[in-house]
């Protein structure tokens, strides 16, 4: 049994998040960044049993690229068990956690054609001391707006988890 964890990460939650559901799984499991054009996907995917795929929102949006490599792989994803999770900071919030209720992977998901087994949405991190000057600003400026964390020269890790275990406990059962 084989699960390839395919990750798009702007500032590296999401693959700590696919690293953390690699030591978690109980089967073989393969991490490949969407952002390795090196990589043959395709060769990936026919040698897996399970595709997940994990993604990160900013500004609203999953990456473009993101979105292509879903386009270009859909019939390869459509025939397998498979998962996708958004990875986001509105998720910080009880009810912005679940594909019904987070805007970005709902839209995420209307506007795709590859129709995931199961669907997880996790809250991100912010890591303010990292980001450049203008995303910093911008950043600290939609936080104020939705009254989250505004201090600049500390980090905030709002991931859950356990959330990421129990997600790995049903991608173990999935196939």
């Amino acid at each position: 049994m084989k699960t390839v964890i395919f990750y798009f990460t702007t500032d590296g939650q999401t693959q700590k998040i696919a690293e953390k559901l690699a030591e978690q799984i109980n089967h073989e499991v393969e991490l490949v960044s969407i952002q390795d054009q090196a990589v043959n996907f395709a060769e990936k995917m026919a040698n897996a049993d399970q595709i997940v795929v994990g993604a990160s929102v900013r500004y609203g949006h999953f990456n473009p690229q993101v979105y292509q490599f879903v386009a270009q792989y859909a019939e390869q994803l459509n025939s397998k068990p498979s998962a996708f999770y958004g990875v986001g900071l509105t998720a910080r919030k009880a009810n912005r956690k679940t594909a019904e209720t987070n805007p970005y992977v709902r839209k995420f998901l209307a506007k795709i054609q590859w129709r995931p087994t199961v669907v997880e949405v996790m809250a991100g991190a912010l890591l303010y001391p990292r980001y450049r000057w203008f995303d910093r600003v911008m950043i600290q400026f939609i936080m104020h707006i939705t009254k989250g964390e505004t201090d600049a020269t500390k980090e905030y890790e709002y991931t859950d988890w356990q959330q990421v275990e129990l997600f790995a406990q049903k991608l173990s059962k999935l196939t």
